[in-house]
């Protein structure tokens, strides 16, 4: 998957910002367990108090928790206070503050969230002492309470001295440190709701519009964050069905200038599937990678962040269950990866035998050999419904496995949590953040698992894709392309050629030499296997010479470019090739332009002006794919209008007119060699008939790829002994002489 990362190149800034809303949708997520951990805190349990931090306080109850102030943490709250009087406090503020009528009170200022803290430190402890004389001296039974006589606590604590007031902080603090940081924090919350009450707030409010306001927030926030999923979602779609249409059309590219040798080196059906199921698995996977596999650690890390800064010693539970995932997602890939890479090729015969039975089905009817083709298809499906159902049984077990680690952490944190709930060390609403910030984490690494159910498959499958777009083409355009001479046209040169298949032990073409001209007919004849069609193909440079040269026009055909050689050429092949259309699309498939009276004149000479004419539509005629449609004759010479459309300065007939009959041959190759005569083309004609090359001007005869002749048919006839037992095998002696 990584080598395809070139391809990601025009969607970079996509990427970028699919990226950037990821991050804003994973903080979002990971903000909203902490608005309902403040909700269930603060909210429910303190009744909106946030800390221990009074809005407002009367005069008479800062007086007393002065008595435990430093000098500079009295400073402190001077500066970040404001005294009310009495008698100079607004109708609104008495009205806010119903105490105001009886005494003065201190409002906060508008504070910054570091001061706050501050404030919250220096008014913590001496809110508990505060709390706690009180209520040792209301409680009768107490020491403390016994020792007062009714006095004020308060009273006599302002005038002791210092080593008795140091004394009685020392004993409260000793009590207060037995006591858990959550504790604590609720007993300032508890101390801060007493004197909003003494105040005269209305608490219920107060308690309302946090849980109202928080709730509010987490519902912005979690619609932010529904909405970068849903952008995300659609420039991931974007981003992995552009990858997959830009490889579909490199792989097309690539393979339009394959030649014979590569062809052979991949089958058809695989480059189908190469083509189709592959590329889809690239988009799928894709489309994952870009929504989790980048989502997954950024939420897992935030989340690992926020466990950590909650205080919360529970980090072994989430540590323990991140290592038994690992270790199950790299038991089951390990596993499962090869049947990947298997089931791919499987896929690839599964597609071959298919499109071999649907070719063949008139031979497979034919010889009654449907119930062997049934078996063959079988066993193929067979292997491949064993493969699929090994991968996903071992899959279907990480699911299962998975959620039981999930529910299982869920449970931990509950017990361990709830102890240190006992113990005051967290609250409530931690606890359940916890649980949220860790079901976050152990998700992470589930999301990446389930991309790793399918990453095996898209990595095969990529490298199926780099296999074809990274294969190295034998026959290719020079880096300084020659031009044809403009003076000279048609000429075909062949000196001293060699060929060899690749992969072949021996060649099969051996020193073969002969000059085709403009204007003339050079014809191939000989046995099969002997060579002819390997000739022919040669020239267009189908397969490239393995020794000497094969120049047209008087340039080497290896030095100028493929496009310009095979503008030069019409190419009509044995088996008739049509394109689904109709049939005036396909005769202007050379020539685009090319008027109605061009293809009236080529159908005319190509003889098949006559069956046109006999179709209710002519040349709007339909063509279905593969021109299944129409007999092997008329594909044949709708191939050879198509040609003769394009008016080349070569035709190449390789055994094109093996379909036709011997008089519409004969009118065929009449017309034919009136054309290519008066145009001045070369004709390069490949037959297993003496009658339809017996005319040409030049006959080669190939024997077990040598050339056994070459001269003219009566040339022949008197010195080739291949060329006359050919002849004599096809024709008497008195239809040769009266030719």
């Amino acid at each position: 998957m990584i080598k395809l990362g070139r391809y990601l190149k025009p969607f970079l800034i996509s990427i970028l910002a699919v990226i950037a809303l990821l991050y804003g949708q994973a903080q979002c997520e990971l903000a909203l367990p902490d608005y309902m951990s403040d909700i269930v805190n603060v909210g429910i349990q303190k009744g909106g108090i946030e800390d221990g931090v009074p809005m407002v306080i009367r005069e008479s109850e800062y007086r007393r928790i002065a008595l435990f102030l430093e000098e500079n943490e009295q400073m402190l709250f001077s500066d970040n206070y404001v005294l009310l009087e009495t008698g100079k406090a607004s109708d609104a503020q008495k009205e806010s503050y119903p105490v105001l009528e009886k005494e003065n009170v201190f409002v906060l200022k508008d504070i910054e969230e570091e001061t706050r803290k501050e404030l919250a430190d220096a008014l913590l402890k001496p809110e508990m002492l505060v709390s706690a004389i009180e209520q040792q001296s209301q409680d009768p039974t107490s020491e403390w309470s016994q020792q007062l006589h009714g006095q004020d606590p308060f009273a006599l604590i302002s005038v002791m001295k210092p080593q008795q007031l140091a004394k009685l902080q020392q004993e409260i603090d000793q009590q207060l440190n037995a006591l858990g940081s959550s504790t604590l924090e609720a007993a300032g919350a508890a101390f801060v709701k007493n004197e909003y009450r003494m105040t005269g707030m209305d608490l219920d409010a107060l308690q309302n519009d946090y849980i109202l306001l928080s709730g509010g927030k987490m519902l912005l926030i979690a619609f932010l964050g529904t909405v970068c999923a849903v952008i995300v979602g659609l420039l991931s779609s974007r981003i992995a069905a552009g990858l997959s249409r830009n490889l579909r059309g490199k792989v097309f590219e690539k393979v339009e200038h394959f030649s014979n040798e590569e062809f052979n080196r991949f089958s058809t059906s695989s480059l189908i599937t190469r083509t189709t199921n592959d590329i889809q698995q690239v988009q799928m996977v894709m489309v994952m990678m870009l929504r989790i596999v980048i989502y997954a650690p950024i939420m897992g890390i935030g989340a690992i962040v926020h466990v950590i800064n909650s205080g919360a010693d529970m980090s072994w539970i989430i540590a323990l269950c991140v290592v038994i995932l690992l270790s199950l997602i790299g038991v089951l890939m390990s596993v499962a990866m090869p049947k990947f890479k298997i089931n791919q090729k499987l896929i690839d015969k599964i597609n071959s035998v298919t499109r071999e039975f649907l070719d063949g089905m008139l031979v497979i009817r034919a010889f009654n050999t449907q119930a062997y083709e049934e078996k063959k298809f079988a066993d193929v499906n067979e292997k491949m419904m064993k493969t699929n159902l090994f991968i996903n049984r071992t899959m279907s077990f990480m699911m299962p496995a998975m959620m039981m680690i999930m529910n299982g952490a869920s449970l931990l944190i509950v017990w361990v949590g709830g102890h240190q709930i006992e113990a005051g060390s967290i609250q409530i609403g931690d606890m359940m953040a916890f649980i949220q910030y860790s079901m976050q984490i152990i998700m992470s690494f589930l999301m990446i698992a389930m991309v790793a159910v399918i990453l095996p498959r898209a990595s095969v499958s990529a490298n199926r894709i780099l296999e074809v777009l990274q294969c190295d083409i034998r026959i290719s355009d020079p880096l300084q392309p020659k031009h044809f001479d403009e003076n000279k046209k048609g000429y075909i040169d062949f000196q001293h050629v060699s060929f060899r298949y690749p992969g072949a032990e021996e060649d099969v073409l051996h020193d073969i030499s002969f000059t085709a001209r403009p204007g003339e007919t050079t014809a191939f004849i000989g046995s099969t296997g002997s060579g002819k069609s390997t000739i022919i193909n040669l020239v267009p440079r189908f397969f490239d010479v393995t020794e000497g040269s094969i120049q047209v026009d008087g340039v080497d055909i290896r030095e100028v470019a493929q496009h310009e050689l095979r503008d030069k050429i019409g190419y009509v092949p044995q088996k008739g090739i049509l394109f689904s259309g109709d049939i005036a699309s396909n005769l202007r498939y050379a020539k685009e332009d090319a008027m109605q009276s061009e293809l009236e004149e080529a159908c005319r000479i190509a003889q098949a002006t006559e069956f046109i004419e006999s179709k209710p539509e002519g040349y709007e005629t339909k063509i279905a794919q593969g021109g299944t449609n129409v007999s092997g004759g008329q594909k044949q010479r709708l191939s050879i209008a198509r040609t003769l459309v394009k008016q080349p300065e070569i035709y190449i007939f390789d055994d094109s007119f093996s379909a036709l009959d011997f008089k519409t041959d004969a009118r065929l190759r009449s017309a034919l060699n009136e054309v290519t005569k008066k145009t001045k083309a070369t004709v390069l004609l490949v037959a297993q008939r003496i009658s339809s090359i017996m005319h040409a001007e030049r006959i080669v005869v190939l024997d077990k790829g040598r050339v056994a002749g070459i001269g003219t048919h009566e040339e022949l006839m008197k010195t080739c002994e291949v060329y006359q037992e050919i002849a004599y095998s096809q024709l008497s002696k008195e239809e040769l002489e009266n030719e």
